[in-house]
Formats: C-alpha cells, structure tokens, sequence
C-alpha cells in the first residue's frame, strides 16, 4: 500500500523573493554599520592626527621662542617678527661653545678673520657665523666659506662686511630659525622652518594659519612690537586641519582645530 502525499510542491517564485529580500535588507543593514563604524574609525583617526600634529608644532614653537635671546651680546635682535597674516617669525640665540676674537683689526670690508692660536675648527664651511663690535654693540651675520686651523684663519669670501672690526672682536656662532606657513599647495599648507639662511623644512603638515600677538611690560598686547626688549609674552595661535576633505564638514570641508599658547620671553627686558 503506497503512502499519498498531500503536497510534493517545493518553495514558490514569491517565497524565494522574500526570502531573498530579507536577506538583501539585513546584508545592507549590515554594510552600513560597517562603513559607519569605519567612518567614525576613520574621523576619529583624522583627529587625532590634527590634534598631534598642532600640538607638536605648537610646542615646539614655544620651546624655541623660550630660547630667544639666550647669551646673545647686548645689542643683538633676540627675534624678529612679521605681521603677514599668517605671521612669521625669526628667532635668534647663542646654541654652542663656539666663540673666538679676531686678533687683527680689519683694513678692509673683505679681509679674512685672524685669530691667532684659537681654535676655529668650529666654524664648519657653510656655517652661519656673527661677528660683534663691543664698543658700538653693533655685528652681524656672515657665511664661513673656508677655515684654515694652520693660520687660524676664518674666510669669508663670498661677503664684505659692512663695517671694519676692530681687534678682540668676538666671533661666534648663533643660531637663527625662521618659522612661516607655506600654502603654495592649497591642498597641504605646512609649517615651515628654515635653520640659519638653508633651504625651509616642513616642520609640520597641515597648519593652515599661524597668529603671534606680543603683551610688552605695559601689559598692552600689539600684533607687531616696535621695540623688542619691551616684549614679555608672545601668544600663539595655530591652526591645523585634516589630511583630507569631506563633505560633512562646514569649514571647507575640512575639521580645522586651532591652539594656543602664551610663551613668557625669559631672556628678554628685566
């Protein structure tokens, strides 16, 4: 006796549709937290970087604008600003050991610089050097184009001085940094060092805007000081952006987050 089946039919054209549905609805529900998760990973990641990035920078600012000034002979322009929206700055100080006096006083503009039994081993072709006048309290900067340990003798031929130098003046090595914002490339604006007069390093990626405000001693605050030794705080404001562009933000479509810092000029005034 054979058993009759009620029903050998399998699943209908609509069942698979459902069944197909659902599992495209539930794929896509899927996907999307995927790519929200990934985009916040990926914003979060963008914060990050700005955050380190102007923290960094800004930092590092503040540490050499500390240093302005340091051991530098009286007369001598600790820093020197720019007003250029975005403002630079160049700052000045002594860094090493390195310091001799000429023994013979300069006849002429071009003369090289006689130092007798000194050490100028110091003085590296290349190097910036300044030399000083201790009685006008007035110098300035030159390139050594060669040094001769033999007859202690430093050249600096590729420069006439604009003053003659008398006997026992100084000569010294100090170091001079410029910092600027380059934004040549609209995409990736930078903060810029130059280290005395060579070629500007970027410092720092994606700095959109650097600000420098100086309180003098009165307390007033002016974005551009006429007389430096009255400076004692320099405020900095600095702002960084994201990597990359995305719609979703306001500021052209760019996060921006900007810093600041107030920086006390321990080697400058009383």
């Amino acid at each position: 006796m054979h058993r009759i089946l009620k029903s050998n039919k399998g699943m209908s054209l609509v069942e698979i549709l459902v069944a197909l549905l659902i599992t495209g609805v539930l794929t896509a529900a899927m996907f999307r937290v995927y790519i929200n998760q990934h985009q916040a990973w990926m914003l979060q990641d963008s914060i990050i970087d700005v955050q380190q990035n102007a923290r960094a920078a800004i930092d590092e600012l503040g540490r050499q604008l500390r240093m302005s000034g340091y051991a530098l002979p009286n007369g001598t322009m600790p820093f020197v600003a720019y007003n250029s929206n975005p403002d630079s700055i160049t700052i000045y100080y002594k860094t090493s050991d390195c310091q001799v006096s000429i023994k013979h006083a300069m006849t002429a503009a071009g003369d090289n610089l006689l130092c007798d039994s000194q050490n100028v081993t110091c003085f590296v072709p290349g190097t910036l050097a300044y030399i000083y006048n201790t009685t006008l309290e007035v110098g300035e900067y030159f390139s050594v184009t060669s040094i001769d340990s033999a007859s202690w003798t430093i050249a600096h031929a590729s420069q006439s001085f604009s003053r003659l130098y008398p006997k026992n003046s100084p000569v010294m090595i100090i170091q001079k940094l410029t910092y600027f914002i380059d934004r040549s490339d609209t995409l990736h604006p930078c903060l810029m060092a130059r280290i005395n007069n060579g070629t500007a390093q970027v410092y720092a990626e994606n700095i959109t805007d650097l600000q420098l405000a100086y309180t003098l001693k009165n307390g007033v605050v002016v974005a551009l000081p006429t007389t430096i030794k009255d400076v004692r705080t320099i405020d900095i404001s600095l702002t960084a952006r994201t990597a990359t562009n995305d719609p979703k933000f306001n500021n052209g479509n760019y996060l921006t987050e900007s810093y600041r810092s107030n920086v006390y000029l321990r080697n400058i005034g009383a």
